[in-house]
């Protein structure tokens, strides 16, 4: 599940505090070529997007590049960028897939680069 947002931080407030954060997996989206940001939840059985204002969706497969950032919130959030830039100077990005940040622990970010296979 997901919602689109301009504001990424009033975004993912909106979205934890709709599905809470215990137990859950959580992805940012962010499709270059429009700057469009999605924060999604992975859904659980039960769960009705609609119902809690959502969209649902899937991530996109493929190749990816990662890189793995570490620190305390809310000051990692501002690695994130300068990490993708790094990780674009090493590979031929996918512009038809979204760049994806998964939140593996409260301290602990995955950033994925979409490759060209």
């Amino acid at each position: 599940m997901f919602l689109r947002t301009k504001e990424i931080q009033p975004g993912w407030a909106r979205l934890e505090g709709l599905v809470g954060t215990r137990g859950r997996k959580f992805y940012g989206a962010l499709d270059v070529p429009t700057g469009e940001y999605r924060a999604c939840v992975e859904m659980r059985p039960g769960d009705d997007a609609a119902a809690l204002g959502l969209e649902s969706g899937i991530l996109p497969g493929g190749r990816y590049l990662r890189a793995r950032l570490h620190g305390e919130p809310p000051a990692v959030y501002d690695r994130i960028g300068p990490a993708f830039t790094e990780l674009e100077r090493a590979a031929a990005a996918d512009p038809t897939r979204p760049e994806i940040e998964f939140y593996r622990k409260r301290d602990e970010i995955d950033l994925l680069l979409p490759i060209i296979d």
